[in-house]
């Protein structure tokens, strides 16, 4: 892709943590970047430092919980905002409780954001890029999905999905030009441990910050067209945490 050819990406989840991090890296990197979450206000404040760089930024609030209306909105995005080149699926929710302890609703609640949602948001984007022939598509799993947790089970079960969603994706549209990476991060010092789904006690400092995981996702992103990262998993220099 020419550097005069300006690119432009979809980012869910963009209002704090990893989500905002990699609307800032992307700024810095010359991408649009069209930004997703429930909270225009927190939205706002991060489209106002992407566009002091020096590019595009549009906030959009949509609710990812409400699948059933996430495809329409999220290609109603894209055909407001123009073609999506890279969709960024970083939204989601942590969750701990034993499995036996874990009610349906809370079950159906973390499954619909982890990976339904990414799944609907994909589903809106990729007619899109699948006409256009290009697109790079980057999940943001955890490293939850390949060594499951005690108390995180369906976190983890989620995470998984996600994974394999990335994976069968991948095959499927790798003939249509489309790549699509998972990031699998260990522990990342976001806002995720300050929800009230989520009771752990870790020592955040030895974790990873969002800046470091959206260094991965822009690099990710900015591969040349025949080379892609399928799998990624990031890790603190600590260990697990």
């Amino acid at each position: 892709m020419s550097v005069e050819q300006k690119r432009r990406a979809l980012i869910t989840g963009a209002s704090s943590g990893i989500g905002k991090a990699t609307a800032l890296a992307f700024a810095k990197a010359g991408i649009d970047i069209a930004l997703v979450s429930r909270s225009v206000e927190k939205l706002t404040a991060v489209a106002a430092a992407a566009e002091h760089v020096g590019v595009t930024a549009k906030v959009y609030a949509v609710d990812l919980a409400c699948v059933d209306r996430v495809q329409e909105q999220i290609q109603a995005i894209a055909h407001e905002f123009g073609d999506i080149d890279i969709l960024v699926n970083n939204a989601g929710m942590g969750y701990t409780a034993n499995l036996s302890d874990t009610p349906l609703h809370d079950w159906q609640r973390v499954i619909d954001l982890n990976i339904t949602s990414v799944f609907q948001c994909t589903m809106g984007i990729l007619p899109a890029m699948r006409a256009r022939g290009t697109g790079t598509i980057i999940n943001v799993a955890s490293i939850a999905a390949k060594q499951p947790f005690p108390g995180w089970g369906a976190y983890s079960v989620s995470k998984a999905g996600l994974i394999a969603l990335s994976q069968t994706l991948a095959q499927e549209e790798r003939a249509h030009g489309i790549r699509v990476t998972a990031i699998c991060p260990g522990a990342v010092n976001t806002e995720l441990w300050d929800t009230e789904t989520v009771n752990a006690d870790f020592n955040r400092s030895n974790m990873l910050t969002p800046a470091i995981v959206a260094q991965s996702i822009l690099h990710a992103a900015l591969l040349p067209p025949q080379a892609a990262i399928d799998e990624l998993i990031l890790m603190p220099s600590a260990g697990v945490l």
